[in-house]
């Protein structure tokens, strides 16, 4: 069991959700009004994709993420910045008798220096790895591509930025990598991982496969868990009972309860709810730097 636990907040991930909930934000002003009020619930750390403002699908351009970071920055509160670098990793094949050429409406292929291009700008205290080359449940022949040569390379930059990567790790294969990194000498300590659990073609949610992941974890480690969907609020107790700290948001889940959609706030103040009900302290932001050894712009 974790005592001190952090939360972090997914504020809106980079899926086809913006039609789904009214409460997805899309704009950076209103993802940074839903960071904030995500940190004012009790996160620690606010994850943070930014999308285009006209279509809601996700993107990546440096100038979006600077005004959503910006506007977070200069608020009344005191948040972690955790911002993804897994975008330009998007692989969308042809069809089955003809994979090649991809499919250019998805595609988004992009080399380890330009994926931190934004990363480089902003200097978060966070940014995201995603440990791994995968099918991703979204439909279609959609692969997140992320090679080792790639990964090492955007480790090796974000080591020397100084900030902190958060290992996005969604199957047993991806510790492996994740040791290899400490073998190499790219990630410094602590190590933060995030375990990404319930992704179709990934590992699966239950009890058994989270405790199989846990018991892979790299030695004083510093981990959190999630699931998607309606296994984002029981995964608050699991993943304090597996010792580790806790991921909600509406990137991963847009429900706070059947039939009723959700605010990142909500979703916030209920896994807070949950934590306090088991007698475990919920972390600050600048507890959260103290523990990980981040450093603040």
């Amino acid at each position: 069991m974790n005592w001190d636990v952090f939360v972090t907040c997914a504020i809106t991930g980079a899926g086809d959700t913006a039609g789904k909930s009214e409460h997805v934000p899309v704009t950076p002003e209103q993802i940074a009004e839903s960071a904030i009020a995500a940190a004012k619930a009790g996160a620690a750390v606010v994850h943070i994709h930014v999308r285009h403002p006209e279509t809601g699908v996700g993107a990546r351009e440096t100038e979006l993420y600077a005004e959503v970071v910006e506007r977070v920055r200069a608020s009344d509160v005191d948040v972690v910045i955790n911002l993804t670098a897994g975008m330009g990793g998007d692989l969308v094949l042809g069809s089955a008798e003809a994979p090649l050429p991809p499919n250019p409406d998805g595609t988004d292929m992009a080399g380890a220096t330009e994926r931190l291009k934004h990363v480089r700008s902003i200097l978060p205290e966070i940014c995201t790895l995603d440990c791994g080359t995968m099918n991703f449940g979204s439909g279609g022949d959609y692969i997140m591509v992320n090679t080792p040569s790639t990964l090492k390379e955007m480790a090796r930059q974000v080591q020397a930025l100084g900030v902190r990567p958060e290992l996005e790790v969604f199957d047993t294969g991806h510790l492996v990598f994740v040791k290899e990194l400490i073998r190499d000498g790219l990630l410094d300590d602590p190590v933060m991982i995030q375990l990404c659990m319930g992704i179709a073609y990934g590992a699966p949610d239950d009890v058994t496969s989270l405790m199989a992941m846990v018991n892979l974890l790299p030695p004083d480690s510093v981990f959190s868990a999630f699931s998607i969907g309606r296994m984002q609020i029981p995964y608050v107790a699991m993943a304090a009972l597996a010792g580790g700290n806790v991921r909600v948001g509406l990137e991963d889940n847009l429900y706070l309860s059947a039939g009723k959609l959700a605010t990142n706030a909500d979703l916030v103040g209920r896994a807070v709810t949950v934590l306090q009900g088991m007698n475990a302290k919920v972390m600050s932001a600048q507890a959260v730097r103290d523990k990980l050894k981040l450093v603040k712009r």
